[in-house]
C-alpha cells in the first residue's frame, strides 16, 4: 500500500451518498485525492487517463449534488468514467481496469447500478438521457427509481450528428434534462469542424459582466465572474444580444462557460439547476484533459490512452516491439501509393493517429480529411470524392464503421463507387473489450453486391492489399487488419496488386484442408506443425478474399480432401457462410464432404488480452488442432472414434 496516495477523505467514501457528509471545502480536497487515486490506478493497469482527469471535479460535484443511482448520469464517452467508478463502490477493484475478469474501461450496466447506460462509442448520451427523462414522466420505473437525467458529453462527441438530433428532439419535447458540455478542446485528436470554431468564438478578452441564468431571475444565485471562462465572454454576450446562442436556438437554456475545475463555481450552479430547472438546460464547462498530472497535460494526446507508466516520470512501460504495427504499415503504404498517384486522398473520423493517417496528413495535408466524430458523413463524403474522380481511402475502425453502415449500402455500394475502406481493429482487440471488437465487418460488408472484401494474413499482405485497393476502380473495396504488431515477416519494398478473388496455397497436405481468412493463419500454421508431428498433414490455404471467393481454389480443396475447415476473426454469417453457400450450390455436400466453420462465438467477449479472448473464442493453435482431430474422428493417431 506504500505506493498508493494518502486519501483520508476518499477512504470514507464507499458510495456516492457518503459525499453529502462533506463541506464544499472538503469536496475540493476529496477531488484532489480522487485525482491522485485515478493516476495511481491507471499507472498500474494502463487505460484512458486524460479524459478521467479532466472530469474529476465534475464527477465529485455531480455525485455530491444529485442522488445517484436514482438520478441517472450518462457519460459520453464512457472512458471518462474512472473517477466515477472509484466513487461508486468499485474502488477495491479499480486496479483490475480493462483486465480479464476485471472492471470494464467504459460504463457498463451489468457492472453497477450507477452505470446508468453503457457507452464506449461517442455521442449517445443526450439521446439516452432524454429517454430516461421521458420514461420518468411517463411513469417508468427502475430498481433504483427514476429521477433527473444528466448527460456529460465532450466537445468532440458533441460534434456528431446524433448529439444534435437528440438536442433538437429534447428542445421540442421540453422535458427537464441536464446536459453538461465538457469542453476540453481536445477529443482524441484536436477537434475539427464548425462546432469547434463556434466554441472558440465564445472566447473573449474581458471578464463576465453578467451571465444568463438557467431560469428567469436566477442570475443573483450564480457565483462571481468566472476567470477561466472570461476570454469567451465578449462574443458570447454579443451572440445573446442578437438572439441567443446556438444551444438556445435548439431550445436549451444555457449557462456558461464556467471553470469545470473550480468546485466553488460548479457546486452552486448544480444546486441552482437541481432546484429550478424545468426544461432542457446546457451547462458549458471548460476543462483540461489530463488536468493535474503534468505528463498527461503536456502529452500530444493529453494522455488519451496510455500503457502502464511510472507515476513520477510519466514514462510508459511498453513491451519492446518485434515488428511494426499493422496500423503503421498501412499508413506508410498509403503514403507510398499517394506519392505516385495524386488522386489518392484519405478520410478519417476523428482518429488520424489511431488509423495511421497522421503519417499521410504530415506528407499530404491538403489531401487528408478528418471529418470529426461523424462516420456517416465520412462515408458519404468519401463516396462523393470517388464520384468526383478521386481515389478515397476511408480509414475507420471496424466497430466505428458500423455507425455508417446505411451510407456504405446506400451511398457507396448501390452506386458502385470505388471507395477504399481501410478497416482497422478487425477481430478481437483486447483491453477495450466487446464494444470495440471488430467482429461483424466481414458479414456486413461481404453481404453487399459488388463489394470486394479482403483480409491481410500478415503485414506484407497488408501492403499488397493497399496497392490492390489503390488500383481497383471497379466499385468499392475493403481490407481488414487487426490492432497491434504484425507477425514479423519481411516487408516488400512496394506492395503488389493482387488478382481480385484469388487466394494462395501455403502448404500441401492430405485428408483435411484449412482455409484461413485473416491473421489466424499464424495459429493455423502452428496447429499444422503440431498435427504433422502426429502424422496428420493438413493442407493450408490463405483465402485473401471473402468476396469474391476463389471458387476454383475452394472447390479443388473440397474435391481433394475429406474435410474442409474455414477460420476467420469474425462473427457468424461471414466468410465461412459464403464458402458454405458456394459448396451447397455446387452440390459438394452430396459427396460427403465434412465441412466446419471456426468463427467468433455468438457472444460478446469481455476484455482480456487478445490471446485470452481468442482462447475464449476457441481459435488458438491448440483449439484448431483439436478441431481437425475432431472432424477426422481421431482420438489417437491412426485410430478413429468408435
Amino acid at each position: 500500500m506504500s505506493d498508493r496516495p494518502n486519501t483520508p477523505l476518499l477512504d470514507r467514501v464507499s458510495r456516492p451518498a457518503d459525499l453529502k457528509q462533506f463541506s464544499d471545502g472538503q469536496l475540493v480536497q476529496l477531488a484532489s485525492e480522487l485525482r491522485a487515486e485515478t493516476i495511481s490506478a491507471v499507472s498500474q493497469t494502463g487505460g484512458h487517463l486524460g479524459a478521467g482527469l479532466g472530469v474529476v471535479e465534475l464527477t465529485v460535484a455531480l455525485h455530491a449534488i444529485f442522488d445517484t443511482p436514482r438520478d441517472k448520469i450518462v457519460w459520453d464517452v464512457g472512458h471518462q468514467c474512472y473517477p466515477h467508478k472509484i466513487l461508486t463502490g468499485r474502488r477495491d477493484r479499480i486496479r483490475t481496469l480493462r483486465q480479464k475478469d476485471g472492471l470494464s474501461g467504459f460504463t457498463k450496466r451489468a457492472e453497477s447500478p450507477y452505470d446508468a447506460f453503457g457507452a464506449a462509442h461517442s455521442s449517445t448520451s443526450i439521446s439516452a438521457a432524454l429517454g430516461f427523462s421521458v420514461a420518468r414522466d411517463l411513469g417508468g420505473v427502475t430498481p433504483e427509481g427514476l429521477g433527473d437525467a444528466i448527460a456529460v458529453i465532450g466537445d468532440g462527441a458533441m460534434s456528431a450528428g446524433m448529439a444534435f438530433e437528440a438536442m433538437n428532439n429534447a428542445g421540442h419535447l421540453g422535458k427537464r434534462l441536464i446536459v453538461i458540455l465538457n469542453d476540453n478542446e481536445m477529443s482524441i485528436a484536436p477537434p475539427t469542424g464548425a462546432l469547434s470554431s463556434y466554441l472558440s468564438r465564445l472566447y473573449a478578452e474581458e471578464p463576465f459582466q453578467e451571465l444568463k441564468a438557467a431560469a428567469k431571475g436566477a442570475v443573483s444565485l450564480l457565483p462571481q465572474p468566472f476567470r477561466e471562462g472570461a476570454k469567451r465572454a465578449k462574443d458570447m454576450l454579443k451572440g445573446m444580444a442578437m438572439g441567443g446562442t446556438l444551444f438556445e436556438s435548439l431550445g436549451f437554456s444555457y449557462i456558461g462557460p464556467i471553470d469545470g475545475h473550480d468546485l466553488h463555481q460548479i457546486l452552486p450552479i448544480l444546486r441552482m439547476v437541481k432546484t429550478r430547472a424545468t426544461g432542457p438546460i446546457l451547462i458549458h464547462a471548460l476543462t483540461r484533459k489530463g488536468k493535474g498530472y503534468a505528463p498527461a497535460e503536456t502529452a500530444r494526446d493529453k494522455g488519451h490512452a496510455t500503457a502502464k507508466f511510472d507515476v513520477v516520470t510519466g514514462e510508459q512501460k511498453k513491451a519492446p516491439s518485434n515488428a511494426p504495427s499493422y496500423t503503421s504499415v498501412f499508413g506508410k503504404a498509403l503514403v507510398d501509393e499517394a506519392s505516385r498517384d495524386d488522386k489518392i486522398v484519405a478520410v478519417t473520423a476523428a482518429m488520424p493517429d489511431g488509423t495511421g493517417l497522421n503519417l499521410f496528413a504530415e506528407r499530404y495535408p491538403s489531401r487528408c480529411f478528418d471529418v470529426g466524430i461523424a462516420e456517416q458523413h465520412g462515408v458519404t463524403f468519401s463516396a462523393a470524392l470517388a464520384a468526383g474522380g478521386m481515389k478515397p481511402f476511408c480509414a475507420i475502425y471496424s466497430t466505428f464503421l458500423q455507425r455508417g453502415y446505411d451510407q456504405v449500402v446506400h451511398d457507396v455500394a448501390i452506386q458502385r463507387l470505388p471507395v477504399r475502406f481501410a478497416i482497422d481493429r478487425a477481430g478481437l482487440v483486447g483491453a477495450d473489450g466487446a464494444t470495440h471488437a471488430g467482429a461483424f465487418d466481414i458479414a456486413y460488408m461481404a453481404t453487399l453486391p459488388g463489394m470486394v472484401v479482403m483480409a491481410a494474413a500478415d503485414e506484407a499482405e497488408l501492403k499488397h492489399m493497399v496497392a490492390t485497393a489503390a488500383a481497383h476502380d471497379d466499385g468499392p473495396i475493403a481490407f481488414r487488419y487487426p490492432r497491434g504488431e504484425g507477425a514479423g515477416v519481411e516487408l516488400p519494398e512496394r506492395g503488389e496488386v493482387l488478382e481480385i478473388g484469388k487466394g494462395r496455397m501455403i502448404r500441401d497436405g492430405s485428408r483435411v484442408a484449412i482455409l484461413s481468412f485473416g491473421t489466424r493463419l499464424a495459429e493455423v500454421e502452428k496447429a499444422a506443425e503440431a498435427l504433422a508431428a502426429k502424422g496428420i498433414t493438413p493442407t493450408v490455404a490463405d483465402a485473401r478474399f471473402a468476396k469474391p471467393l476463389d471458387r476454383d481454389l475452394i472447390l479443388q480443396l473440397a474435391a481433394d480432401h475429406e474435410a474442409l475447415i474455414t477460420i476467420e476473426e469474425g462473427a457468424i454469417g461471414g466468410f465461412g457462410s459464403h464458402v458454405a453457400q458456394l459448396l451447397a450450390d455446387a452440390g459438394v455436400f452430396d459427396s460427403g464432404l465434412k465441412f466446419r466453420q471456426m468463427v467468433l462465438p455468438d457472444i460478446f467477449i469481455d476484455q482480456a488480452s487478445p490471446a485470452d479472448m481468442y482462447a475464449v473464442a476457441g481459435m488458438n493453435a491448440e483449439q484448431i488442432e483439436a478441431k481437425v482431430l475432431d472432424v477426422l474422428g481421431v482420438t489417437r493417431i491412426g485410430e478413429k472414434r468408435a
